[in-house]
């Protein structure tokens, strides 16, 4: 399940690896097209948990560029 935390954040919380993976990649496309939009900020993956992520447009990460944190 995709939660929108914030504007910029997204948290994605699934039991199933397959289904795991189809959401991160959907937030990334998401966190994608929103850093797009200024141009200025890169996308930050970040894993709390085995089933607990959230991707977020980070002014940490450089434009362009989606790093994992975790």
């Amino acid at each position: 399940m995709i939660k929108t935390r914030t504007d910029l954040v997204l948290e994605i919380e699934a039991e199933n690896a397959a289904l795991l993976a189809d959401e991160l990649e959907a937030a990334v496309r998401v966190a994608r097209s929103r850093a797009m939009q200024d141009c200025r900020h890169g996308i930050l993956v970040t894993r709390h948990s085995h089933t607990l992520f959230t991707v977020a447009v980070s002014g940490e990460v450089p434009f362009g560029l989606t790093v994992e944190r975790g």
